[in-house]
C-alpha cells in the first residue's frame, strides 16, 4: 500500500482523530444493518488498547449541508457503545464550543462520536451557485468555499494529535475530513479496514490468480466505462449483465423493446466490443433474458433469446442459459471481481440471475472480490457473504479503484 499504517502510530496518552464510515441504513431512527460499524471496531479497539483517546467523525446520508434530524448519528453512538462495551459520548455538533470542551477533557480509553459532518456544507465543499451567474462569480464562490472548507478541516484537526482514516467508502471523495484535514497533521495513517481494502483490490489488479474474470452489471454503461476500459487487457473474461447489457445488444443490432438503453452510448458499446476482441478478452453478454411487460414485481414475464425482446416488453434479468454460461466461466476462475447486479434484484422475480451467479462464485475455488453498494447488498440478501474472499465496504470507492484512479483519501495519507 506504501502508506503509513495505524500500526505505525505511537498512541499512548494521545488523542486520535479518526474518520470512519458510519453511513448506516436507518429506519425510524433504528439501525437496519450495523456492518459499517462492526468493520470499524478493530481499528477503534486497537487505539483504545494502546491507551489512546479517540474522536470519531463520520457522515450519514446526504443532508445537503443542513441539519436533518433523520440523519443524526445519535443512534450510531448508542450502538457503538453497546458493541465496544464502554460509553461513547455523542456530540450534537462536529464543531463548536461544546465539542471543543468535551474533546479537551477526553481521557485515555474514552471515545467521542461527533455529529454528522455533512450537516455542514464545508465538509463536501459544494457551493450553491446560480448557473446564471458569470464565470467570474462562480469561480469566486468556489474559491471562497475552498477557504471555508480548509478552515473547517483545520478545526476538526485540532481535535487530534494524529489522524487515522478507516473510511474506505469515502476515500474517493476530496472532502474536508478525508483529504483536507491531513494537511494539519505530521502523520496521517490508514486504519485496518482501509488497509485491507487496498490490499485486496491492489493485489487483485496487480497480481491476479488466473483466469481473471470480471463480472460487471448495473443499470448503465456510463457508470462503468472507465472500469471496462481499465479491465480490458487485464482480465481473461468479462461477463456483462444488468441494464447496460441492452445497450450492447443495440450495438449488435438486436431489438431491445422497452429495455433500458443509453442511446448516446451505443457507438461506445460497439467500440468496447471491438477493443475486447483485439485484446483477446472473452467478453460475454447474456444469451437469453427474462423480460416483463411492466417494471413491476407483479408483471407478466417470459424468457426470450437475445433477439426476442418485443415492443412493450423490457429485459429485467439474465435468463437460465446465461446463468449457466456465466457459472461455467466462474467455476474455472482463479480470481473473480464483481461490481453491479445482473438484474433488478430489488424485485424478487428479477433477483434470480444475480443470486444464481453469486452461488456459482461462492462455490468456485477462487479469490472473490465483491464491489460494495448494490452488489454487496445482493450478496448479503443471498446469504453468501461469508463465502466470499472480500466484500468491499465502498461501492463508489471500489469502482474508482478498479478504474485505475487515485483515491484522494488515500493519496492524502503519509507515505510509508
Amino acid at each position: 500500500m506504501n502508506k503509513k499504517s495505524i500500526r505505525d502510530l505511537e498512541t499512548a496518552g494521545r488523542r486520535v482523530l479518526m474518520r470512519v464510515d458510519f453511513n448506516v441504513p436507518l429506519k425510524d431512527g433504528k439501525i437496519e444493518d450495523d456492518t459499517r460499524i462492526s468493520t470499524a471496531l478493530p481499528s477503534i479497539q486497537h487505539l483504545l488498547d494502546g491507551n489512546a483517546s479517540v474522536v470519531l467523525m463520520s457522515h450519514l446520508g446526504r443532508p445537503g449541508g443542513k441539519v436533518d434530524s433523520s440523519m443524526t448519528l445519535k443512534p450510531v453512538a448508542a450502538k457503538l457503545s453497546e458493541m465496544l462495551n464502554r460509553p461513547v459520548q455523542f456530540m450534537k455538533d462536529c464543531i463548536g464550543n461544546g465539542s471543543r470542551s468535551a474533546v479537551d477533557q477526553l481521557q485515555p480509553g474514552e471515545v467521542i462520536l461527533l455529529e454528522n459532518l455533512r450537516f455542514h456544507p464545508e465538509e463536501e465543499g459544494k457551493t450553491a451557485v446560480d448557473k446564471n451567474e458569470s464565470a467570474q462569480a462562480r469561480a469566486a464562490a468556489k474559491s471562497a468555499m475552498k477557504l471555508c472548507q480548509k478552515a473547517f478541516a483545520k478545526h476538526l484537526a485540532s481535535y487530534g494529535d494524529c489522524y487515522v482514516n478507516d473510511a474506505f467508502g469515502t476515500a474517493h471523495r476530496a472532502h474536508a475530513s478525508v483529504a483536507v484535514v491531513t494537511e494539519f497533521f505530521d502523520l496521517a495513517a490508514a486504519g485496518f479496514l482501509l488497509e485491507k481494502e487496498l490490499e485486496y483490490l491492489g493485489r487483485v489488479l496487480a497480481e491476479p490468480k488466473r483466469p481473471f474474470v470480471a463480472i460487471l452489471g448495473g443499470a448503465k454503461i456510463s457508470g462503468k466505462i472507465d472500469v471496462i476500459m481499465n479491465l480490458i487487457g487485464k482480465v481473461d473474461s468479462l461477463l456483462i449483465g444488468g441494464g447496460m447489457a441492452y445497450t450492447f445488444f443495440r450495438a449488435q443490432g438486436h431489438p431491445t423493446g422497452n429495455s433500458l438503453v443509453e442511446e448516446d452510448k451505443i457507438d461506445l458499446a460497439a467500440e468496447i466490443l471491438e477493443r475486447a476482441s483485439q485484446a483477446g478478452v472473452r467478453l460475454l453478454l447474456p444469451v437469453d433474458t427474462v423480460i416483463a411487460d411492466d417494471f413491476s414485481a407483479e408483471a407478466n414475464t417470459r424468457v426470450v433469446g437475445v433477439g426476442g425482446i418485443e415492443e412493450g416488453w423490457e429485459g429485467l434479468d439474465v435468463g437460465p442459459e446465461t446463468r449457466q454460461l456465466f457459472a461455467s466461466v466462474v467455476a474455472g476462475a482463479g480470481t473473480v471481481v464483481w461490481n453491479g447486479p445482473l438484474g433488478c434484484f430489488e424485485m424478487e422475480p428479477f433477483a434470480v440471475g444475480t443470486i444464481a451467479v453469486a452461488q456459482a462464485v461462492a462455490a468456485a475455488p477462487c479469490i472473490s472480490i465483491i464491489g460494495g453498494g448494490d452488489t454487496a447488498s445482493a450478496i448479503n440478501k443471498a446469504g453468501l457473504a461469508d463465502q466470499m474472499t472480500h466484500i468491499s465496504t465502498g461501492g463508489g470507492a471500489s469502482l474508482e479503484f478498479l478504474e485505475g484512479k487515485e483515491l484522494p483519501g488515500v493519496a492524502a495519507l503519509t507515505d510509508a
